[in-house]
């Protein structure tokens, strides 16, 4: 069921010196950053060859990797994404096995433009899974 690592996620407290240092330091590929009004947190992204890093700033007090960015004021790791091709198929099949599927259980479209659910990390490990339809 599980496809490939399609991202990991990192909460920061300024996108844009996180973007400058990634993109200066490092020499990446860093796209612009774009608002996710729906998710409550602006977005970049940093094209590696074989994955990429999200970059999350909360939009809003209200956002909720705000809480994170309280508990972790310098930022840190916030969760990993991994494709599937079925997104309903494996939402259906991970409650079957016990995982809790966080928010109503229906897929909302995400960065990518692509349907994604978010598995409690207490389910997995400590840490918070995030599942986009391939």
């Amino acid at each position: 069921m599980i496809g490939r690592l399609n991202h990991v996620a990192i909460v920061v407290p300024d996108i844009a010196a996180a973007s400058a240092l990634y993109r200066t330091a490092l020499g990446a590929d860093v796209s612009d950053a774009v608002d996710m009004p729906d998710h409550g947190v602006t977005t970049v992204f940093i094209t590696l060859p074989n994955t990429k890093i999200e970059l999350l700033q909360p939009l809003g007090a209200t956002s909720p990797v705000q809480g994170f960015l309280d508990r972790n004021p310098s930022g840190g790791m916030h969760h990993v994404c991994y494709e599937v091709e079925d997104i309903l198929a494996a939402r259906d099949h991970l409650k079957a096995e016990g995982a809790r599927v966080l928010g109503d259980g229906e897929p909302k479209i995400g960065a990518h433009g692509k349907p994604v659910l978010f598995l409690h990390p207490k389910d997995f490990c400590g840490t918070l899974v995030e599942i986009e339809q391939a």
